[in-house]
């Protein structure tokens, strides 16, 4: 990650409208999940500096991995339970996982389907992965660059992927439908040298309302819509 942004990481994904409406479609998500869990044991894989584990730490034992040492605050709260590391096949856990989380990480790696591999690895059967990725390549932008994403998905790139990895898609939707529009636009100013600068937080009233606008998408937004600036996967063990 760029260093400049990794240093304001921890607070545009506690107050930026959009990590804040991703966040609240994962833990929606994993409440279903894992409904009157209490002991389970979750694996939270690109944690940052644990923005989610004190709602993940309701449903058990939380820990994450965190390759990118900028973003870990050393005196922060759950600095302990954060392993400094990759995440490749040295990592192995002291028992298997019955949830694992790969929110936004696997577009940063060079081998996707061998780190969902590992994932399966190192789930307890019937557990199972949620993952969100940037979708489609034609959203590419200066964004992408700074964050140092590899590649943009589909539904179906995705599901290939997980086939190759030997795991199964339960559920994949597009997020963030009304963002596609708007990520042609920047992609377009780019083209002619209009480069926006790296994510900032707006104004409180323009990022509450951009929040509830995600939001209100959320809830209305069936999964038939073939069309999103993320997507979001729930793989389980087997292949399809």
């Amino acid at each position: 990650m760029d260093p400049a942004y990794a240093r304001r990481y921890r607070e545009l994904a506690q107050r930026h409208w959009w990590w804040r409406a991703r966040n609240a479609w994962v833990c929606g998500q994993i409440e279903r999940l894992m409904a009157g869990a209490t002991a389970a044991r979750i694996l939270d894989v690109g944690c940052g500096d644990g923005v989610l584990f004190p709602f993940l730490s309701r449903f058990g034992s939380v820990e994450g991995i965190e390759p990118d040492p900028l973003v870990v605050t050393p005196d922060g709260p759950w600095f302990e339970r954060i392993h400094q590391r990759p995440f490749d096949g040295t990592f192995q856990g002291a028992e298997p996982y019955d949830l694992i989380l790969m929110l936004d990480v696997v577009e940063h790696l060079d081998d996707p389907a061998g780190a969902l591999r590992h994932a399966g690895r190192l789930l307890k059967p019937g557990g199972r992965i949620v993952v969100t990725v940037p979708a489609f390549n034609l959203l590419w932008t200066h964004h992408d660059t700074i964050n140092r994403h590899r590649v943009r998905f589909t539904k179906a790139t995705f599901r290939r992927t997980a086939d190759e990895a030997g795991l199964t898609v339960l559920e994949s939707r597009y997020l963030f439908h009304w963002l596609f529009a708007a990520k042609l636009v920047e992609r377009l100013k780019e083209r002619v040298g209009l480069v926006t600068d790296m994510p900032s937080i707006p104004p409180a009233a323009i990022n509450d309302m951009l929040y509830r606008i995600c939001r209100i998408e959320q809830r209305l937004g069936g999964r038939l819509v073939p069309f999103g600036s993320s997507l979001a996967v729930e793989l389980a063990l087997g292949s399809s």
